[in-house]
């Protein structure tokens, strides 16, 4: 049957429900399973697959928490597409004194390829004389400049990206519909620092003003460096968080 070369495969490796889950991951990473796709239910699978539904039920539930997969309510589930609002929420943690999510929009982005510098291949994971894309932009919020922003992609995965005449304001969105790759996980580390003579004139903010010093690493499937992202913050009037549990 259809199904047959997965059950082999299937049976050879335990836990079950982890080699499903794998099996699952597979068709979103290759792309046999598309971005907002209805995927069939627990049953169908189930069958394909030659596993019982609860072992499905299982896989299917990791993926969804791990915001693969989106169930909707007597629709069925879907593969997880990015939208702007959804990638705000899931990686931007700036608050305003109101306790409102700020959503900064972009004064200004410029975008340039060079050969990656030696700190850029270690943290895209890229060969010696690999080509990144490099994104500066400043973004605002309430009218004032925000965030001054160093972006740097592995150029391999985003043909045409400096080609394009305006850079979206929310990226991770357009890296899935616009090249395939879905942002799915990362790292962010926090720094207090003070602006120097560069950072303060991006931010129009006096040398020695406080700010908060973001470095981001994301990531796609198999852990693979989709972004280092690289931002100052004024602080003045917000704040981070993170939610738990």
């Amino acid at each position: 049957m259809a199904g047959a070369p997965d059950v082999e495969r299937l049976t050879q490796q335990s836990p079950l429900y982890q080699q499903v889950k794998e099996r699952l991951l597979e068709r979103i990473q290759s792309g046999t399973w598309r971005p907002g796709q209805l995927i069939p239910n627990e049953f169908v699978l189930a069958d394909e697959l030659g596993v019982s539904q609860g072992t499905v039920r299982k896989a299917l539930s990791e993926l969804t928490l791990q915001k693969l997969l989106v169930r909707k309510q007597g629709r069925g589930t879907f593969v997880a597409e990015h939208t702007p609002e959804s990638m705000l929420f899931r990686f931007f943690n700036l608050y305003d004194q109101g306790g409102q999510q700020i959503s900064p929009e972009t004064l200004w982005s410029k975008a340039r390829i060079g050969v990656a510098k030696p700190q850029e291949c270690e943290k895209l994971g890229l060969e010696k004389g690999s080509e990144v894309i490099r994104i500066a932009r400043v973004r605002t919020h309430g009218g004032k400049p925000f965030a001054h922003e160093q972006i740097f992609l592995p150029a391999q995965m985003f043909p045409g990206l400096t080609e394009e005449p305006v850079i979206p304001n929310t990226l991770y969105d357009h890296f899935q519909k616009a090249f395939g790759v879905t942002v799915i996980g990362g790292e962010e580390r926090l720094e207090p620092v003070v602006a120097k003579q560069r950072e303060a004139g991006w931010l129009k903010v006096d040398e020695g003003t406080p700010l908060l010093r973001l470095d981001r690493l994301t990531f796609s499937f198999n852990e693979q460096p989709v972004e280092w992202r690289v931002s100052h913050c004024v602080l003045s009037g917000s704040h981070y968080l993170v939610r738990l549990g």
